[in-house]
């Protein structure tokens, strides 16, 4: 689901959302195939992307995430996620959501008080 408002404020807050929230997708994936023999885990990163929009000065342009293999070591099963890693990228992430969305909602509550 791709959420932006209309400032450029919102832009990067809906696009750093969207980049989670694919990142979250991702590491659940990773942890759901922990036993999978031949698995081999992904990472996200948008931040990349989302930090060229912004400088280029236009941050409502269409953020790219980009899904790659991780490099962690293959294990005896042919698999390569690290469990220890997965977990911590997803306390992270949530971490992460956490504040985006509390962004999100101030960012709302100034809107909401500028139009009253």
């Amino acid at each position: 689901m791709s959420f932006h408002l209309s400032d450029p404020v919102g832009a990067v807050l809906g696009s750093a959302l969207d980049g989670i929230a694919l990142r979250q997708r991702v590491i659940a994936d990773n942890i759901a195939n922990v036993d999978t023999p031949g698995y081999r885990a992904s990472s996200v990163d948008f931040e990349s992307s989302l930090r060229g929009a912004i400088s280029s000065g236009d941050p409502g342009a269409e953020i790219s995430p980009v899904v790659t293999a991780t490099d962690t070591p293959v294990g005896a099963n042919d698999n390569n996620v690290d469990l220890r890693k997965e977990t911590l990228a997803a306390v992270q992430s949530q971490f992460q959501y956490q504040m985006l969305t509390r962004a999100t909602s101030d960012r709302f509550d100034l809107l909401k008080a500028v139009g009253q």
